[in-house]
Protein backbone atom coordinates (compact mmCIF):
# COMPACT_ATOMS: atom_id res chain seq x y z
CA UNK A 1 0.00 0.00 0.00
CA UNK A 2 2.68 2.38 1.00
CA UNK A 3 4.27 1.88 -2.26
CA UNK A 4 1.39 2.71 -4.42
CA UNK A 5 0.48 5.73 -2.73
CA UNK A 6 4.53 6.88 -2.63
CA UNK A 7 4.41 6.67 -6.56
CA UNK A 8 1.08 8.81 -7.38
CA UNK A 9 3.30 11.32 -9.54
CA UNK A 10 2.80 14.50 -7.99
CA UNK A 11 4.13 18.02 -7.99
CA UNK A 12 7.26 19.15 -5.97
CA UNK A 13 5.33 21.09 -3.42
CA UNK A 14 1.71 19.12 -3.69
CA UNK A 15 1.63 18.41 -0.11
CA UNK A 16 1.27 21.50 1.43
CA UNK A 17 1.88 22.61 5.11
CA UNK A 18 -1.65 22.54 6.59
CA UNK A 19 -2.25 23.35 9.93
CA UNK A 20 -3.69 21.20 11.86
CA UNK A 21 -7.08 23.31 12.34
CA UNK A 22 -8.97 26.16 11.53
CA UNK A 23 -9.29 25.36 7.81
CA UNK A 24 -13.07 24.96 7.11
CA UNK A 25 -14.33 22.91 4.28
CA UNK A 26 -15.18 25.49 1.53
CA UNK A 27 -18.15 23.61 0.03
CA UNK A 28 -20.16 23.92 3.64
CA UNK A 29 -19.15 27.50 4.58
CA UNK A 30 -19.98 28.48 1.01
CA UNK A 31 -23.47 27.07 1.16
CA UNK A 32 -25.23 29.07 4.50
CA UNK A 33 -24.92 32.20 5.93
CA UNK A 34 -26.82 33.74 8.77
CA UNK A 35 -29.73 30.99 7.94
CA UNK A 36 -29.28 31.40 4.04
CA UNK A 37 -29.84 28.49 1.90
CA UNK A 38 -30.98 26.82 -1.58
CA UNK A 39 -34.48 26.26 -2.36
CA UNK A 40 -35.21 22.90 -3.87
CA UNK A 41 -37.07 23.99 -6.41
CA UNK A 42 -33.74 26.41 -8.83
CA UNK A 43 -31.10 25.95 -6.72
CA UNK A 44 -31.78 30.24 -5.47
CA UNK A 45 -31.61 31.08 -2.01
CA UNK A 46 -34.01 31.67 0.47
CA UNK A 47 -34.40 32.69 4.10
CA UNK A 48 -34.41 29.10 5.90
CA UNK A 49 -37.06 28.28 8.50
CA UNK A 50 -35.38 27.31 10.69
CA UNK A 51 -33.04 30.52 11.56
CA UNK A 52 -35.80 32.19 13.68
CA UNK A 53 -37.19 29.34 15.51
CA UNK A 54 -35.82 27.57 19.42
CA UNK A 55 -34.72 24.17 18.93
CA UNK A 56 -37.67 23.70 21.53
CA UNK A 57 -40.94 24.62 19.93
CA UNK A 58 -39.26 22.54 16.48
CA UNK A 59 -40.91 19.56 15.78
CA UNK A 60 -41.85 16.83 12.86
CA UNK A 61 -45.94 17.54 13.30
CA UNK A 62 -46.49 18.97 10.19
CA UNK A 63 -45.43 16.24 8.19
CA UNK A 64 -48.26 13.91 9.11
CA UNK A 65 -49.25 11.83 7.54
CA UNK A 66 -45.89 10.68 6.65
CA UNK A 67 -44.71 9.08 3.63
CA UNK A 68 -41.01 8.15 3.97
CA UNK A 69 -37.49 8.77 5.58
CA UNK A 70 -34.06 9.20 3.90
CA UNK A 71 -30.98 8.42 5.70
CA UNK A 72 -27.31 9.46 5.08
CA UNK A 73 -24.86 6.50 5.61
CA UNK A 74 -21.67 7.54 7.46
CA UNK A 75 -22.13 9.04 10.88
CA UNK A 76 -25.84 8.39 10.80
CA UNK A 77 -26.42 4.62 10.23
CA UNK A 78 -22.82 3.56 11.89
CA UNK A 79 -20.09 5.54 13.64
CA UNK A 80 -17.36 5.04 10.94
CA UNK A 81 -15.94 8.35 11.19
CA UNK A 82 -12.93 7.03 13.53
CA UNK A 83 -12.62 4.47 10.64
CA UNK A 84 -11.87 7.05 7.49
CA UNK A 85 -10.23 9.11 10.04
CA UNK A 86 -7.42 5.94 10.46
CA UNK A 87 -7.27 6.24 7.11
CA UNK A 88 -7.15 9.29 6.19
CA UNK A 89 -4.52 9.63 8.68
CA UNK A 90 -2.95 6.74 7.69
CA UNK A 91 -2.87 7.72 4.06
CA UNK A 92 -1.67 11.37 4.54
CA UNK A 93 0.99 10.53 6.56
CA UNK A 94 2.59 8.15 4.03
CA UNK A 95 2.56 10.72 1.28
CA UNK A 96 4.39 13.44 3.29
CA UNK A 97 0.83 15.35 3.61
CA UNK A 98 1.59 18.54 6.65
CA UNK A 99 5.30 17.33 6.62
CA UNK A 100 4.38 13.99 7.86
CA UNK A 101 2.58 15.26 11.08
CA UNK A 102 -0.68 13.07 11.57
CA UNK A 103 -3.85 15.18 11.28
CA UNK A 104 -5.22 16.02 14.19
CA UNK A 105 -9.04 14.47 14.78
CA UNK A 106 -10.47 18.77 14.35
CA UNK A 107 -8.18 18.90 11.15
CA UNK A 108 -10.15 16.00 10.03
CA UNK A 109 -14.03 17.24 11.63
CA UNK A 110 -13.02 20.31 10.03
CA UNK A 111 -11.81 19.43 6.69
CA UNK A 112 -12.91 15.81 5.74
CA UNK A 113 -16.00 14.59 7.17
CA UNK A 114 -19.29 14.98 5.58
CA UNK A 115 -17.57 16.17 2.07
CA UNK A 116 -17.66 14.54 -1.16
CA UNK A 117 -14.41 13.34 -2.48
CA UNK A 118 -14.28 15.81 -5.12
CA UNK A 119 -14.27 18.77 -2.82
CA UNK A 120 -11.83 17.16 -0.20
CA UNK A 121 -8.80 16.63 -3.21
CA UNK A 122 -10.04 20.62 -3.95
CA UNK A 123 -9.60 21.13 -0.88
CA UNK A 124 -6.62 19.71 0.37
CA UNK A 125 -4.21 19.37 -3.11
CA UNK A 126 -5.10 22.32 -5.13
CA UNK A 127 -1.97 21.46 -6.96
CA UNK A 128 -2.60 17.42 -8.04
CA UNK A 129 -4.49 16.55 -11.42
CA UNK A 130 -7.59 14.80 -11.48
CA UNK A 131 -5.42 11.24 -12.11
CA UNK A 132 -3.61 12.02 -9.15
CA UNK A 133 -6.18 12.52 -6.41
CA UNK A 134 -8.43 9.78 -8.17
CA UNK A 135 -6.15 7.09 -7.73
CA UNK A 136 -5.19 8.40 -4.02
CA UNK A 137 -8.29 8.68 -2.42
CA UNK A 138 -9.79 5.08 -4.28
CA UNK A 139 -6.87 3.93 -2.28
CA UNK A 140 -8.34 5.43 0.27
CA UNK A 141 -11.12 3.70 -0.03
CA UNK A 142 -10.11 0.43 -0.33
CA UNK A 143 -8.55 1.15 2.79
CA UNK A 144 -11.57 1.61 4.42
CA UNK A 145 -13.52 -1.18 2.87
CA UNK A 146 -10.50 -3.15 4.68
CA UNK A 147 -10.89 -1.63 8.17
CA UNK A 148 -15.01 -1.73 8.08
CA UNK A 149 -15.40 -5.26 8.82
CA UNK A 150 -13.47 -5.58 11.95
CA UNK A 151 -14.74 -2.06 13.01
CA UNK A 152 -17.97 -0.66 11.88
CA UNK A 153 -20.77 -0.63 14.34
CA UNK A 154 -24.11 0.43 13.92
CA UNK A 155 -25.64 3.77 16.30
CA UNK A 156 -27.47 2.58 19.27
CA UNK A 157 -30.93 1.83 18.10
CA UNK A 158 -30.89 1.69 14.55
CA UNK A 159 -32.74 -1.87 14.05
CA UNK A 160 -35.49 -0.82 16.50
CA UNK A 161 -36.13 2.03 14.31
CA UNK A 162 -35.89 0.50 11.37
CA UNK A 163 -38.45 -2.42 12.50
CA UNK A 164 -40.72 0.12 13.16
CA UNK A 165 -40.09 1.58 9.67
CA UNK A 166 -41.06 -1.94 8.24
CA UNK A 167 -43.94 -2.44 10.45
CA UNK A 168 -45.74 0.94 9.01
CA UNK A 169 -45.30 0.70 5.16
CA UNK A 170 -42.68 3.52 5.08
CA UNK A 171 -40.54 4.08 1.79
CA UNK A 172 -37.01 4.39 2.95
CA UNK A 173 -33.77 5.19 0.97
CA UNK A 174 -29.99 5.65 2.18
CA UNK A 175 -28.27 9.12 0.30
CA UNK A 176 -24.50 9.14 0.87
CA UNK A 177 -21.72 11.14 -0.37
CA UNK A 178 -19.79 8.13 -0.38
CA UNK A 179 -18.53 5.66 -3.32
CA UNK A 180 -21.28 3.07 -3.81
CA UNK A 181 -19.48 0.09 -3.12
CA UNK A 182 -18.53 1.48 0.00
CA UNK A 183 -22.19 2.35 0.75
CA UNK A 184 -23.35 -1.01 -0.19
CA UNK A 185 -20.66 -2.94 2.37
CA UNK A 186 -22.10 -0.67 4.71
CA UNK A 187 -25.27 -1.44 4.63
CA UNK A 188 -24.22 -5.35 4.27
CA UNK A 189 -22.58 -5.10 7.32
CA UNK A 190 -25.17 -3.31 9.24
CA UNK A 191 -27.78 -5.97 7.96
CA UNK A 192 -29.76 -3.90 5.60
CA UNK A 193 -29.58 -5.17 2.47
CA UNK A 194 -33.02 -5.52 2.44
CA UNK A 195 -34.27 -2.78 4.49
CA UNK A 196 -33.46 -0.05 2.22
CA UNK A 197 -35.57 0.25 -1.32
CA UNK A 198 -32.89 2.40 -2.79
CA UNK A 199 -29.52 4.04 -2.17
CA UNK A 200 -28.56 7.38 -4.05
CA UNK A 201 -25.18 8.11 -4.48
CA UNK A 202 -23.60 11.54 -4.69
CA UNK A 203 -21.16 11.27 -7.18
CA UNK A 204 -24.12 9.56 -9.52
CA UNK A 205 -25.97 12.75 -9.57
CA UNK A 206 -25.09 16.31 -11.25
CA UNK A 207 -23.67 17.49 -8.13
CA UNK A 208 -23.56 15.90 -4.90
CA UNK A 209 -24.35 17.20 -1.11
CA UNK A 210 -24.37 19.85 0.06
CA UNK A 211 -26.17 20.53 -3.13
CA UNK A 212 -29.83 18.84 -3.29
CA UNK A 213 -29.33 16.53 -5.59
CA UNK A 214 -29.27 13.37 -4.31
CA UNK A 215 -32.44 14.15 -1.96
CA UNK A 216 -34.00 15.37 -4.75
CA UNK A 217 -33.65 12.04 -6.69
CA UNK A 218 -34.59 10.01 -3.93
CA UNK A 219 -37.71 11.74 -3.05
CA UNK A 220 -38.22 11.06 -6.98
CA UNK A 221 -37.38 7.44 -7.04
CA UNK A 222 -39.39 6.72 -4.06
CA UNK A 223 -42.17 8.92 -5.39
CA UNK A 224 -42.22 11.06 -1.89
CA UNK A 225 -43.23 14.47 -1.18
CA UNK A 226 -41.02 16.43 0.71
CA UNK A 227 -43.76 17.31 3.04
CA UNK A 228 -44.64 13.87 4.28
CA UNK A 229 -40.77 13.19 4.50
CA UNK A 230 -37.84 13.84 6.63
CA UNK A 231 -33.97 13.10 7.18
CA UNK A 232 -31.29 11.90 9.16
CA UNK A 233 -28.25 13.48 9.17
CA UNK A 234 -24.86 13.61 10.91
CA UNK A 235 -22.81 16.36 9.04
CA UNK A 236 -23.51 19.96 8.18
CA UNK A 237 -23.02 19.46 3.98
CA UNK A 238 -25.85 16.60 4.73
CA UNK A 239 -28.34 18.95 6.90
CA UNK A 240 -27.52 21.87 3.64
CA UNK A 241 -28.39 19.01 1.10
CA UNK A 242 -31.65 17.52 3.10
CA UNK A 243 -32.99 21.47 4.07
CA UNK A 244 -32.50 22.59 0.33
CA UNK A 245 -34.43 19.74 -0.94
CA UNK A 246 -37.25 21.00 1.34
CA UNK A 247 -36.96 18.17 4.22
CA UNK A 248 -36.65 18.78 8.06
CA UNK A 249 -33.50 17.15 9.17
CA UNK A 250 -32.97 15.19 12.18
CA UNK A 251 -29.35 15.86 13.45
CA UNK A 252 -27.43 13.00 14.78
CA UNK A 253 -24.76 13.79 17.72
CA UNK A 254 -22.27 11.61 16.61
CA UNK A 255 -19.09 13.13 16.12
CA UNK A 256 -20.00 16.63 14.93
CA UNK A 257 -20.48 19.45 17.03
CA UNK A 258 -23.84 20.22 17.94
CA UNK A 259 -23.85 23.92 16.84
CA UNK A 260 -22.47 22.81 13.57
CA UNK A 261 -25.37 21.14 13.09
CA UNK A 262 -27.78 23.46 14.71
CA UNK A 263 -26.40 26.48 12.53
CA UNK A 264 -26.67 24.20 9.10
CA UNK A 265 -30.22 23.98 9.73
CA UNK A 266 -31.63 20.71 11.56
CA UNK A 267 -34.80 20.81 13.03
CA UNK A 268 -33.46 19.20 16.18
CA UNK A 269 -30.68 17.19 17.50
CA UNK A 270 -30.65 13.30 18.90
CA UNK A 271 -27.79 11.49 20.00
CA UNK A 272 -29.02 8.57 18.70
CA UNK A 273 -31.87 6.16 18.01
CA UNK A 274 -33.27 5.71 21.66
CA UNK A 275 -33.30 9.10 21.98
CA UNK A 276 -37.15 9.77 23.45
CA UNK A 277 -37.10 13.49 21.66
CA UNK A 278 -37.03 10.92 18.63
CA UNK A 279 -39.99 8.67 19.32
CA UNK A 280 -42.00 11.62 20.86
CA UNK A 281 -42.42 12.66 17.60
CA UNK A 282 -42.40 9.24 15.61
CA UNK A 283 -45.60 8.31 17.39
CA UNK A 284 -47.17 11.90 16.32
CA UNK A 285 -46.94 11.16 12.95
CA UNK A 286 -48.60 7.72 11.65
Amino acid sequence: MAADLLSIPHPRHSSPLLPTKGIRPRVATARRLNGIGFTAAAGKMSVSSHSHTSPETRSLSHLAPLEAILFDIDGTLCDSDPIHYCAFREMLQQIGFNDGVPITEDFYVDNISGNHNDDIARSLFPGWDEEATTKLLDDKEAMYRRMAPEKLQAVDGLHKLCKWIEGRGLKRAAVTNAPRANAQLMISLLGLTDFFQLIVVGSECDRPKPYPDPYLKALKDLGASPNHTFVFEDSASGIEAAVAAAMPVLGLTTRNPEQLLMDAGATFLIKNFEDPKLWENLEKLV
